[in-house]
């Protein structure tokens, strides 16, 4: 089992930035992917970014590649989420998860999720 407890949201101005962190405790993350997803209301929970754990190899969805930075910190079992030129389109619940094995796009491949936080991006 694996516990993931989400921090870090807040209200912005867009061109904001800010940054989101994920503690996880329990199993070992050695063999883990540690994703970011996010879900607006009404809409579908879609992929962010994720990072493998064992390698630091990160991937990232379009809408935030180059504005959004994932990383962790093997030392603080924590990865983070750093978010730059904040839009408002960017505005929903952001959530944690972890998986075991290979990296995953899609948000049923994840095992484990944290409670999420809130970022709402004002125009």
């Amino acid at each position: 089992q694996v516990q993931l407890e989400e921090s870090g949201g807040g209200l912005v101005q867009a061109g904001d930035s800010l940054s989101l962190s994920c503690t996880a405790s329990g199993r070992t993350l050695t063999n883990s992917v540690m994703g970011w997803f996010r879900q607006a209301p009404g809409k579908e929970r879609e992929f962010v970014a994720h990072i493998r754990w064992i390698s630091g190899t990160t991937s990232y969805a379009d809408s935030v590649k180059g504005r959004f930075t994932v990383s962790r910190d093997n030392a603080k079992n924590t990865v983070y989420l750093q978010m730059n030129s904040l839009k408002p389109e960017d505005t929903a619940v952001y959530y944690c998860a972890a998986k075991y094995g290979v990296p995953a796009l899609s948000a049923v491949a994840y095992n484990y999720w944290g409670q999420g936080t809130q970022v709402t991006v004002s125009s």
